[in-house]
Parts: C-alpha cells; structure tokens; sequence
C-alpha cells in the first residue's frame, strides 16, 4: 500500500513540478498568528493576548501579505494589520514573522520554510493596539524630534540648491529610509528603554546633518547628544539586519556619534 507523502516532501515535489512546466505551484500553509483584541471578553478579553493557526492554500509566488489578505476576506474578517502600497514602499506592514522583523510585502512564503507553521506577531517595544497594529505614536514623537526637514539659511536662491555627487553621496543611504520602524523595534535599547530615540530617529537626523543644503547639524547633533540620543546604542547590528531597504543603519549611527566626538561633520 502506498503512503502520502510527508508534507515537506509535498512542498518539494510541488515545486519542481513548478520548475520543469512552468506552472504556478499551490500547497497549503499554516500561519500561527499572535492575536489580541482590547474590546473582547472572557478567555481572550482586553490584553490578553492568544496564538491561533489559520491554514490556507497559496501560490509558491505569493507573500505573507497576500496569505494575510486571503485569511482576512475568507476565514476571519476580525483579523487586523496595517497595509498600503503592498510594494515595499510605504513601510505600512512591518511585523515579526519567524521571529524576524520583516515587511509581510516582501517577505514570500516559500522562503520561509512553509512545511512547518509561520509565526505571525506584532514588531516589539509599541503597545499593541490589535493583533498586528501597533500604536506608532511614541515612534514619530521622536522622529519629530530631531526635525526631519532641511533648514537651510539666509535668502531664498533664486535657483536650486546645487550639490555635488561626492555631497549627496554622504547622506544617500539614509534617504531610503521608509519609517517603517523595523529597525527601532528590533533593538533591544528600545525594547527596556522607554527614553531612546531608536536606530530611526537617528538615521533620519544623518538624512540632514550630513546635507550640504543644511545649517541645522549642529542643533540635532545636540539632541542627539542627549542621555536618550546616540550613546544608548549598544551596536547590535539587530537594525542594520532588520532593515528591508538595506540601509547601514549601525555605520550612521557610527558617524553621527563621530561628529559629536570629533566635533566635526
């Protein structure tokens, strides 16, 4: 008598069926999703948070955005995350899958070894609103903070503000950024620190401390200066790791403590 093959070996044999014709390939997933809901009652009421598996079936080209969607339009319409563009782009779905924080637009269920369960939680450090949300507020106060916008002096020019390739390229790195906040809620500063800016903050004050245009360096690199500023940083590489642009996280960090050190830009 012949035995289904085991899951794993199913996923496999899928795949290379994908490879030789071309085809699409489906197979069946289980995503164990971390849920929480402040307005209920009973065994899962207010803060009381609970895991639950949802098992769907999905292409081996789609992501944990599109297993989410299919959840939430098929099985459970109460499930609730944050998205927007679906591209990478607007940084709306930032989440913890597989103990990693990742984008759930570009985070494709086949590379995440979808023979066993994909954990599914909110991004560490923000008091969870509901399931995946998470308020955002204490990250923007302090990207408020540094003043993420240029300041440059004297007269308005009557043409633009010219720069050089070797200026623009100081800052270019830090200009991906997309608040995302994947990077400040993988630090573990920011995890027991209820003070620190966070790895965002800081890459987003490099953004125009290092612009030629602006006149303000030295007014963020003196609230960066601060107890809750750079020197918190332990350099854990968890931001530089967590960042779906691949910014250099660590290494702007390194620079703007440079410029306080050295007193140089």
């Amino acid at each position: 008598m012949r035995t289904a093959p085991a899951k794993g070996a199913a996923t496999r044999d899928a795949a290379a069926k994908e490879a030789a014709t071309g085809e699409v390939a489906t197979f069946e997933v289980v995503l164990k999703i971390r849920r929480n809901n402040p307005e209920a009652s009973g065994e899962h009421g207010a803060g009381a948070g609970y895991w639950q598996e949802f098992t769907v079936t999905v292409h081996s080209t789609e992501r944990v955005l599109d297993a989410l969607h299919t959840i939430k339009w098929e099985q459970d319409g109460s499930l609730t995350f944050r998205r927007s563009c679906a591209h990478g782009v607007c940084g709306s779905d930032a989440m913890r899958i597989n103990g990693r924080n990742r984008l759930a637009c570009k985070a494709l269920i086949k590379d995440l070894n979808p023979t066993r369960p994909i954990t599914i939680e909110p991004i560490q450090g923000l008091p969870v609103l509901k399931d995946l949300i998470v308020d955002m507020e204490p990250f923007f106060a302090s990207y408020r903070e540094i003043m993420p916008f240029l300041m440059p002096s004297g007269d308005v020019p009557k043409r633009e503000r010219l720069q050089s390739p070797e200026q623009r390229e100081r800052f270019e790195d830090t200009t991906k950024c997309i608040l995302c906040a994947a990077c400040t809620t993988s630090c573990p500063v920011f995890w027991t620190d209820g003070q620190y800016f966070g790895p965002a903050a800081i890459v987003n004050a490099h953004r125009f401390i290092f612009d030629s245009r602006d006149d303000a360096a030295w007014e963020r690199l003196e609230i960066l200066n601060d107890k809750a500023g750079v020197w918190k940083c332990r350099t854990t590489f968890n931001c530089t790791d967590a960042c779906p642009r691949g910014i250099q996280v660590t290494e702007a960090i390194s620079q703007v403590k440079r410029a306080l050190n050295t007193g140089r830009i």
